[in-house]
């Protein structure tokens, strides 16, 4: 189904492909897209293997979809996934990715999972990355999906060739939503997506990731993709390991999770009685627990301007919107105290 009335044979700059059972998280997933920073055409292809979710998401993204957005809706009213009467033994979206991936008008494909989403210049810099390779890819945050906190920076999965847990096993890996592929190049990869080679239905990332290696890359050097991780895949002997290395406690304890709720309270009643130094020594508690917790660091921030420390608090706002460049109380918080920084210095 086309969701666009404009002429579309010109190619786009770049394709998306979304394969979607229609989980609430589509939503999400497709703003960011609508709000990358790239000044070009994008194409945004949503494939269908299933309904299992509320149909009226596709409204309400064809009302919202940017002029420089092409929006290709697919649903052939049938899956192609073995576990749901189809004949590929892909469990995720069976021959979608591969279908979507050769209908792209673009020579360039990315990738992103319909519970997954993009920081604003994920494309434009996946698109700065790829001349004369075969494909690129982003490093990415790994997010708490029971709070949608962010964890931490993947370090040891995602993490590209020859490098991460996956190493040795693999070669290593990069997970779809981080990856853009060059069409032209990768024209025989696109097929793996399709296929299985584990039992469940599952590894097909890492069927196209062993294709890729065959072929020349680059990286971003940005974590500019966001991986919503389920408390199972959290409980996975080498992500428990990582997390331990990495001193982040409450993925795996969470009574902290309350006890991080608590502290935040505190913090604001602390700010509500005219108490910044109290404000501040809650959120550094918070952040003891959670270095990456985003409601914490903007309340530090807001303390610590109201002290008068001013460059602690940017620094503090900086890195809130570095976890969440899309906050709009970070964004007006960084300009109130990018102003009182110009004021002081005049």
């Amino acid at each position: 189904m086309r969701e666009n009335s404009e002429n579309l044979q010109p190619p786009c700059d770049i394709a998306v492909v979304i394969q979607t059972v229609l989980r609430p998280s589509l939503l999400r997933a497709v703003r960011s897209v609508f709000d990358q920073d790239l000044a070009g055409r994008i194409q945004v292809l949503i494939g269908i293997d299933a309904h299992q979710g509320d149909s009226t998401q596709l409204d309400t993204i064809s009302r919202e979809r940017p002029d420089n957005v092409v929006l290709t809706l697919f649903d052939p009213g049938y899956s192609t996934s073995l576990r749901h009467g189809g004949i590929y033994n892909n469990y995720y979206g069976g021959a979608l990715r591969t279908i979507l991936s050769y209908m792209a008008n673009s020579r360039y494909v990315a990738y992103l999972d319909d519970d997954d989403w993009w920081g604003r210049e994920h494309l434009s810099t996946l698109l700065a990355a790829i001349p004369g390779k075969d494909w690129a890819f982003s490093y990415r945050w790994l997010v708490d999906r029971q709070t949608g906190w962010p964890i931490c920076h993947d370090q040891w999965d995602s993490v590209g060739p020859g490098a991460g847990i996956n190493c040795e096993r693999l070669g290593g890996y990069v997970a779809p939503s981080c990856l853009l592929v060059d069409k032209a190049t990768c024209h025989l990869v696109l097929p793996f997506w399709s296929l299985s080679p584990c039992e469940n239905g599952c590894g097909e990332d890492r069927l196209v990731f062993m294709k890729l290696l065959k072929k020349s890359w680059a990286a971003t050097g940005k974590y500019t993709s966001y991986y919503s991780m389920p408390v199972e895949t959290q409980k996975h002997p080498h992500h428990v390991r990582e997390f331990a290395l990495r001193h982040i406690d409450w993925i795996n304890d969470r009574t902290r999770i309350s006890e991080i709720g608590q502290l935040l309270e505190k913090a604001d009643a602390d700010l509500e009685a005219a108490n910044p130094d109290g404000a501040v020594f809650h959120c550094r508690r918070v952040l003891d627990l959670n270095s990456h917790h985003v409601r914490a660091l903007h309340l530090l921030s807001l303390a610590l301007m109201r002290k008068g420390s001013f460059p602690e608090a940017f620094s503090s706002i900086s890195h809130a919107l570095e976890v969440d460049e899309r906050d709009p109380t970070s964004i007006a918080l960084l300009a109130k105290i990018s102003a009182s920084l110009q004021s002081t210095h005049a």
